[in-house]
């Protein structure tokens, strides 16, 4: 099965959200293989949701407009299979258990914050939100890297197609490691990114 999982993510590349990735994270959002709540991964912005997905979707092509908001997206040829949200703190706002996340902070917040994570429906469990967070990373340490949080639950304790901000086992695997829990199941975990080497 890992076999079968390291060929399937060989075949995705990633691309960052941006202007000339915008059709085809639209594409997804607005099928029914994304999220059906409408919110166009808003969430987690200071600005929230609202109930009307129409406006939802401004929100989101505003903040891409204005490189307000960051993803990784996991790409099957020209097909958008998932992403990856990431961000500065002051981006990435509204995490599950918060109360919980500010009575237990011990120092100062960290330089990035992994979003939610999102396998188009018939992808998951095929690589694509690995693929989504090494491609976070790897974005991350481009832009000059720094200490990353994520907030996953572990696989099992939700549905997969509910477990938003990633499976544990995911972030385990991609070098983090366990901070403190928050909620029943979900952990705060922790990584340092290197800054990427420079060409030249």
């Amino acid at each position: 099965m890992a076999d079968e999982l390291r060929a399937t993510a060989a075949a995705y590349t990633v691309r960052p959200l941006d202007e000339s990735t915008w059709d085809a994270f639209e594409e997804l959002c607005s099928s029914s293989a994304g999220y059906p709540s409408g919110c166009w991964c808003n969430g987690m912005h200071a600005e929230g949701l609202t109930r009307d997905a129409a406006a939802n979707r401004e929100r989101k092509r505003t903040r891409v407009l204005a490189g307000t908001t960051h993803a990784a997206l996991v790409f099957e040829g020209a097909l958008c299979v998932g992403w990856c949200q990431y961000g500065p703190a002051s981006e990435i706002v509204h995490i599950k258990n918060r109360r919980r996340y500010d009575q237990t902070q011990d120092g100062p917040l960290p330089d990035w914050r992994i979003g939610c994570t999102h396998a188009r429906a018939g992808h998951r469990r095929q690589g694509v939100a690995t693929t989504a967070l090494e491609g976070a990373l790897d974005l991350i340490a481009a832009a000059g890297g720094g200490r990353v949080e994520g907030y996953p639950e572990p696989a099992g304790t939700v549905p997969a197609g509910f477990l938003f901000h990633g499976a544990l086992s995911t972030f385990e695997r991609a070098g983090f490691t366990r901070d403190r829990m928050i909620g029943q199941h979900r952990w705060v975990v922790t990584r340092t990114v290197e800054p990427a080497a420079q060409p030249g």
